[in-house]
This record gives C-alpha cells, sequence and structure tokens, in this order.
C-alpha cells in the first residue's frame, strides 16, 4: 500500500482547493433532506445529471415521503424510467417513504446507524446526506473520490472503507466538511479516470501520480 503524503503537502493541497471552491456543493438538485435522500438513493450507478432530468419534475411535485406514497410505485417509475435499474430503486424509494412515515413521523433521521436501516441506503448514501445536509464531516467514497485518493495519495486504500477511513485521518480538520466535494469535483473534472488533466491541475506540482499527461 502506497505510503500517503505528509500532513503539510495534504494541508497545502487542500488550501488551494478551498481558495478555488470555498463553498463546494453537491450536484444533485433537491428541495429538502427528504429528496436529497431520494436522489442520492437514485444515483447509485447513475450521473448527477441523469438523476437530476428525472427527477426535476418529480421534485417539483413530489417532496414528502407522505406524497410518495401518494403517487405510488408505477407513477415514480413513470418519473424515473430513464435511470438505471429504476424498478428496483422505485420499490426502495416506496419501502424506505412507508418507513420513515410509520417509524419516524415523515422525518428523514439524522443518525447514520438509522439511515442505513432504510432499504436501499447504504453507507455512502447516508453520508452525503449527513453531509450535505446536516453539515457533519462525513465522507462519502465514491469511484471518483477512490480514484483521486489513491492516484494523489491523498487517501490510499484498497477498499471504500479503507479510503474513507483515510480522508479521516489525514485531512486537516478544518477542511473535513468540504473533503468529499473538494474531491469528487476534482476526479469528475480534473483528475479523470483516463485521461487526467494534469496540464491544468491545481495541484500538479504536489501530487505524485507517475503518468501525468501534459
Amino acid at each position: 500500500m502506497a505510503t500517503p503524503l505528509d500532513y503539510h503537502t495534504i494541508h497545502a493541497i487542500f488550501t488551494r482547493f478551498h481558495a478555488a471552491e470555498p463553498e463546494p456543493k453537491g450536484e444533485l438538485e433537491h428541495v429538502n433532506a427528504y429528496t436529497l435522500l431520494v436522489a442520492v438513493a437514485l444515483s447509485a450507478q447513475a450521473t448527477d445529471v441523469g438523476v437530476n432530468k428525472a427527477t426535476r419534475a418529480l421534485f417539483a411535485a413530489v417532496d414528502t415521503p407522505e406524497k410518495m406514497l401518494a403517487l405510488g410505485e408505477e407513477g415514480l417509475i413513470a418519473h424515473i424510467r430513464t435511470i438505471g435499474l429504476y424498478r428496483n430503486k422505485a420499490k426502495n424509494v416506496m419501502k424506505l417513504s412507508r418507513i420513515l412515515v410509520e417509524e419516524y413521523g415523515g422525518t428523514v433521521p439524522s443518525s447514520r446507524a438509522a439511515l442505513q436501516s432504510l432499504p436501499g441506503v447504504g453507507r455512502k448514501t447516508a453520508n452525503v446526506v449527513l453531509n450535505m445536509w446536516w453539515g457533519l464531516p462525513a465522507q462519502a467514497v465514491d469511484t471518483h473520490i477512490f480514484r483521486v485518493g489513491n492516484r494523489t495519495r491523498i487517501a490510499p486504500g484498497r477498499t471504500v472503507d479503507a479510503v474513507e477511513r483515510a480522508i479521516e485521518d489525514n485531512v486537516p480538520a478544518e477542511f473535513q466538511r468540504h473533503a468529499h466535494h473538494w474531491l469528487i469535483l476534482h476526479g469528475r473534472y480534473t483528475c479523470k479516470a483516463r485521461k487526467p488533466m494534469c496540464g491544468t491541475c491545481l495541484i500538479r506540482d504536489l501530487c505524485p501520480y507517475e503518468d501525468k499527461t501534459e
């Protein structure tokens, strides 16, 4: 396993990320905690752009679990059929909506354990909701963060959980809240999987990646 970068280099990297984008935002559109939860659950193996296209009209009409139950599974499918695995996702959204109504009074819980107990909600989804809605320093590791964490050695790890722990261990506390958004955006737009844009990279001189592109 690669050795993580030293503290001072990681601090310098996140100082640059912060200077470039002080308040990075997630790209999934939502109007409240419930629609954020649904959007993140729908985004598994799908793009944020695709989810936003499907949910824009949906969330304009359906923004509570009660309204989702009234819409029904087939009504939800009509909105999200352009999203991969839409039938299974629709079943999970209906199940989690019923649980929210029956066990949580229609509100989204702010506990990771409670969130992960909902159908179709894994640790990554729970962490996104905790971070984006409640502002907690939860690190939702997706393929972008996994790649950037290992490629830059900010947070090397063989598994998603290992990279999550490495971010928590290696990134200075002052940058923890927005760390996962900076890393996602960096991986999505600059440190791409096949052709990283090293020539215009903000942290090129601090990154140890050997196969840099021009």
